[in-house]
């Protein structure tokens, strides 16, 4: 039975939640995806949300389990600064694959916007939304601070396991007697199922804790909560983040054993070639960002014409090295030795390349390299 069929929310084991998914073909694990809606050069935000959907049925078409949108602000390459909206657009040109932040960073909303934003898509997409929360402000310092409205934006992220108690009593509606919040509601919510004449869905967005260290990773596991580590950009970190992660669960209603999947750079082309070319284009447009010139992502072409400092030659190489590409066949067999070292239990793929056609087709190739169900 695939975990959306399964809905029982006495289930601990996760499955009720839409938590453990089922694994397709010869796959070692369920496959999902990570969108950052990617604007290049001579591309549109409107082209990346385009591309988006199309991304989002095709994965969902082929047995992917679900499909996750990050938080981004003042990058001109990534158009995904609002995730909830994103989530609805896509909410309404798909019907069976799993919707989720990956993730809403925390500190720069209020708990009680969050839930009612979830809650929402909740009653858009029923049993099929995931809340994934992060504690970074998933942009730089100057960003952080308007965001939070505060000049010590550092503090926020301090404040991140309160916030996060406080978001999951306005999901759950259970602040107790006595709280200043006690006769707070979010809704779309559990108080409309409690109200006179009320019918409530029984499914409520299970929150998922980010991370690319160590905190997130020891908080999820002393609250039972399902862990996603961000391997894609801190490789060095995966195997302590999620032995910590394994070391410190304790279960929860949630979940009965730990549950951890990885964010992983992947790309697969016919020819290794254009997938080499492919990555030239991100490892730029990192080296932009990391040296403070963030801006669109620069094409294949331009990459390839770019020539690189010795400093920015070291980054390529070292960058370049944590992401899987290559032919099918190949990026399979990277897929395969990186579960096998990490334990995952199941791999996010990031496909991040300037190139609508290239990104689409290497979730095809993916598929079928594992003999996903077809289209």
């Amino acid at each position: 039975m695939a975990a959306d069929d399964n809905r029982d929310a006495g289930n601990p084991s996760g499955e009720g939640h839409g938590i453990r998914g089922t694994v397709h073909g010869s796959a070692p694990v369920p496959l999902s995806v990570l969108d950052l809606a990617v604007v290049s050069a001579g591309r549109t935000s409107s082209d990346a949300m385009r591309n988006s959907v199309a991304m989002a049925r095709l994965t969902e078409s082929r047995g992917f389990h679900r499909y996750w949108v990050a938080e981004h602000h003042s990058m001109p390459g990534v158009a995904s600064s609002s995730p909830a909206v994103i989530l609805a657009h896509l909410a309404a040109h798909t019907d069976r694959i799993r919707l989720g932040s990956g993730g809403v960073m925390l500190p720069n909303h209020a708990p009680l916007v969050v839930a009612e934003q979830f809650g929402t898509l909740e009653a858009m997409a029923p049993g099929r939304v995931d809340l994934g929360l992060g504690r970074a402000p998933g942009t730089d310092g100057a960003t952080a601070a308007a965001l939070r409205r505060t000049d010590r934006p550092e503090e926020a992220a301090d404040d991140f396991p309160r916030q996060l108690a406080e978001l999951t009593r306005f999901l759950d509606d259970d602040f107790p007697d006595g709280h200043p919040y006690r006769r707070i509601h979010a809704v779309p919510g559990p108080v409309q199922g409690t109200s006179p004449g009320g019918v409530q869905s029984p499914n409520r967005p299970p929150i998922w804790l980010l991370g690319s260290s160590g905190y997130s990773a020891r908080l999820a596991g002393l609250l039972g909560l399902p862990f996603a580590f961000a391997h894609h950009f801190s490789a060095q970190n995966t195997i302590p983040a999620l032995d910590l992660y394994r070391e410190s669960f304790k279960p929860s209603e949630v979940l009965a054993e730990p549950y951890a999947l990885i964010g992983v750079a992947a790309l697969a082309a016919e020819d290794e070639r254009v997938a080499r070319r492919e990555v030239k284009a991100s490892v730029l447009s990192m080296i932009r960002l990391r040296t403070g010139r963030p801006g669109l992502v620069p094409s294949a072409e331009e990459a390839e014409a770019y020539e690189l400092s010795p400093m920015e030659r070291d980054f390529a190489a070292s960058w370049s090295s944590n992401i899987i590409h290559g032919t099918p066949d190949e990026v399979r067999t990277g897929l395969d030795d990186l579960q096998k070292r990490t334990g995952a239990d199941e791999l996010m793929i990031n496909a991040n390349t300037p190139t609508d056609d290239v990104r689409l087709r290497s979730y095809e190739l993916i598929a079928d390299a594992y003999g996903l169900p077809a289209a």
